[in-house]
């Protein structure tokens, strides 16, 4: 299977080419794209941007994020451009997408980029939605990240700064370009659906600037709180929660297409980055899912283990097997849970085919106990025990499942 992250590049209205990553569902088919603009002194490789990416992937959006002109691998002088060229970045991200995809639904800016992507989306016409994550009220405000540079800028042209721990060379015309800009207009005439989220201890931005942004946007509009997240997201606990939220935000305001003609509906998609230890996206029909490994054995925890999803397709199997049963039966059982472990132990029986260091053998044990909210006769339970070990899914687990392997061939 290609891999879900592909590399491209497009041209910008200077003629430089920039760089640029798409962040692509497991099963390579997303329902909509959307853009990701990184911040004032980022690229599209920060782990923030990735990981908020990979969250938009696993609910079947496609995510362009790329690097500013003179940022990152992007061809051009950083030193040359201003906030009118971030947008005109953003733009040529749009196009590309139109042109080589399709349009896109979703634009999601974070601080300086995410107040790019406002005055961007009113030149977007297939926008359907923006999300800001720590972004100005005011271009302008950038300027006072660089007041002791000012003088220097004045006299030489340029000078390096640092901002957020990050150096990096501006001159005038960003300067000038940022006093330029009116958002309040923009707000004002813009009848898209915002998120606007902001860490409220943020100290690069302050969250005075999300009350001010929600204040000026139109309905539908949200805020949410990233808590004790720093400007930049740095910890991944942070960024994933970003990542989910909007995810589940996006869905209310970027139609569905019909999922009908996507060619994996009847089959399951597992893919692994490089970039990741075990966190893996999942397609199964057309449900996105995570799996990951615990915290205890070097994972991330951002999704059940493997083994546990076994279970749970076991736990989940049972349920709706005893359900089907006791509606033909007519029987009021309840609710209905399943609770699961599973272990391995060790046997006398020489057909187990699990073998450890010592030469004992191990077999694979499922323990399963149901429950239900209704009173039940003890016949009813001693059926609906019987019936348990009917599901399909504890048939397959107990029977002999054979699994036949092979490499795809690459195009």
């Amino acid at each position: 299977m290609q891999s879900k992250t592909q590399t491209v590049e497009f041209i910008n209205h200077n003629g430089d080419k920039l760089s640029a990553k798409i962040e692509f569902p497991p099963d390579q088919k997303p329902r909509a794209f959307a853009i990701f603009v990184h911040c004032f002194t980022c690229n599209k490789n920060l782990s923030a941007v990735r990981n908020i990416s990979q969250c938009l992937a696993t609910t079947g959006l496609a995510v362009l994020r790329f690097d500013f002109t003179g940022l990152g691998e992007s061809e051009g002088e950083f030193v040359e451009t201003g906030f009118s060229t971030n947008i005109t970045d953003i733009l040529a991200a749009a196009s590309f997408l139109s042109e080589q995809f399709k349009p896109p639904s979703l634009i999601i800016g974070h601080s300086l980029g995410g107040t790019a992507a406002i005055f961007a989306a009113s030149s977007i016409p297939s926008l359907e939605a923006i999300v800001t994550i720590g972004s100005p009220a005011d271009p302008a405000h950038v300027k006072h990240l660089v007041s002791d540079c000012l003088r220097e800028i004045e006299e030489h042209g340029e000078t390096e700064v640092s901002i957020a721990g990050r150096k990096f060379t501006i001159g005038q015309t960003f300067l000038k370009d940022l006093i330029q800009q009116d958002i309040k207009i923009i707000l004002k005439e813009l009848k898209k659906a915002i998120l606007v989220m902001h860490a409220p201890f943020d100290k690069i931005v302050g969250i005075e600037n999300a009350k001010w942004l929600y204040k000026a946007a139109y309905h539908p509009k949200s805020f949410i709180s990233l808590d004790d997240a720093d400007h930049i997201l740095s910890q991944k606990q942070h960024s994933r929660y970003a990542g989910t939220v909007i995810a589940a935000w996006a869905t209310k305001y970027i139609p569905l297409e019909s999922q009908k003609n996507l060619s994996s509906q009847q089959k399951v998609v597992v893919n692994l980055e490089p970039e990741d230890k075990f966190t893996t996206l999942i397609k199964a029909g057309n449900h996105y899912l995570t799996a990951d490994e615990p915290m205890s054995v070097g994972g991330d925890d951002f999704g059940p283990a493997p083994y546990d999803l076994l279970a749970a397709s076991l736990g989940a199997c049972t349920a709706m097997t005893l359900r089907m049963y006791a509606n033909r039966k007519k029987w009021k059982i309840g609710s209905v849970q399943v609770h699961l472990t599973h272990d391995k132990v060790y046997v006398e029986d020489q057909l187990a085919s699990v073998s450890d260091a010592t030469g004992s053998r191990k077999v694979d044990v499922i323990y399963r106990i149901i429950e239900f909210s209704a009173d039940l006769s003890r016949e009813q339970s001693q059926r609906l025990l019987e019936i348990a070990d009917r599901c399909p899914v504890h048939r397959t687990l107990e029977g002999s499942v054979l699994v036949r392997t092979s490499l795809s061939e690459k195009e």
